[in-house]
Formats: C-alpha cells, structure tokens, sequence
C-alpha cells in the first residue's frame, strides 16, 4: 500500500508540475462550477427538447439527487473515513507542489470535482445519446478535463480524482437507469 501511495505522490508532483501560467486561467476556469452553468443550460435544453416539461423536472431533481450523491459521499471518505491530507498540506510533497488553486481544503480522497463532473457526464450522456450523436463522449471528455484539473491546481493527487471519477460512473450510470424508469412511467 505504501508503494501506491508513493506512486500517487510521484505522478501528482510530475503532473502538477507540468503546470505554466499560460494555462493557469484555462484550469482554473475549467474547475469553477460556476463557468460551467452555459453548458448546462445547453444541457438543460436538450432534455427538455427531447424529454419534455414532465421529464425536465424529472432530469433536474435527479440531477440534484446525484450531485447531492457524489458530494456527500466525498465527505464521508474526506472527513471521516481517509482524513488524507490534499497534497498542497501534505509535508514531502507541499514544497514540491505548483500551487494555483485560490485555497486548499484540509483533506482531498476522494474529489468531489471529479465525481460529481463524472457523474454527471455518464447520466446526461447516456440519457442524450440517443438523440445526440457525440454527447456521451464529449461529455466524459470534459469530466475528465475537470479532474484533471484538480491535479493541475495542486489539490488532488492523481488517486483522489481516478476514485471520484469511478464513483461517479456508478452514480451517473445508476441515475441514468432510474431516470429511464421515472421517464418512462410518468414522462
């Protein structure tokens, strides 16, 4: 377990400093949620093209379900379960850290960015790809971009966003099953 551990500081130093202020802005734009709100209006417009008032109001709470989901789940494995300290607060690897994030949390496994951006990548990309050719791929794609960007801004090692993203195929994939079902009967 010590050898993965050390695994994960090694690639999350070489990662992190891959870093330049050129892209700093780009990843820090990439991992504020609130930017993300026009891709979710694009988002939120297409279900409701194709899945109507009835099955946009299903979509949002489910959608609510499964954020609520992907956070508290990260909390319970941050604060109770791992307590691991984010790589920017973890002595042997802070001095060798490229810090851009505005601020660093107290513990980092796993992260909620990457579960919830995961999470919500498999749910709309598998609820939209009948109707949108390329929106499931696209959608991980930018997930994955959002992960990565935590292990750029200096606040996630490599493990913790490989975990949050794995959590949140099953919760995006679980939400899509019970949106189809929800859909479906009262849609």
């Amino acid at each position: 377990m010590e050898e993965l551990i050390q695994l994960d500081k090694d690639l999350f130093i070489y990662l992190n400093n891959l870093g330049t202020t050129t892209w700093d802005g780009f990843w820090l734009f990439m991992t504020n949620k609130f930017y993300q709100i026009p891709l979710y209006l694009v988002l939120l417009y297409f279900f409701y093209k194709h899945f109507g008032v009835r099955g946009t109001v299903i979509t949002l709470v489910i959608v609510a379900l499964l954020i609520t989901a992907s956070d508290q789940l990260a909390n319970l494995f941050k604060y109770v379960l791992f307590k691991r300290p984010r790589p920017c607060r973890a002595e042997g690897v802070e001095e060798f850290t490229r810090f851009v994030a505005g601020h660093c949390g107290r513990y980092g496994y796993f992260s909620a960015h990457a579960a919830s951006s995961m999470a919500l990548a498999f749910f709309t990309g598998l609820a939209l790809q009948k109707h949108l050719k390329y929106i499931f791929p696209f959608m991980v794609v930018w997930a994955i971009v959002v992960g990565y960007s935590r292990i750029y801004l200096g606040v996630h090692y490599p493990g913790d966003v490989i975990t949050g993203m794995a959590f949140g195929i099953l919760l995006g994939f679980g939400a899509y099953k019970l949106h189809t079902l929800l859909v479906k009967k009262y849609g």
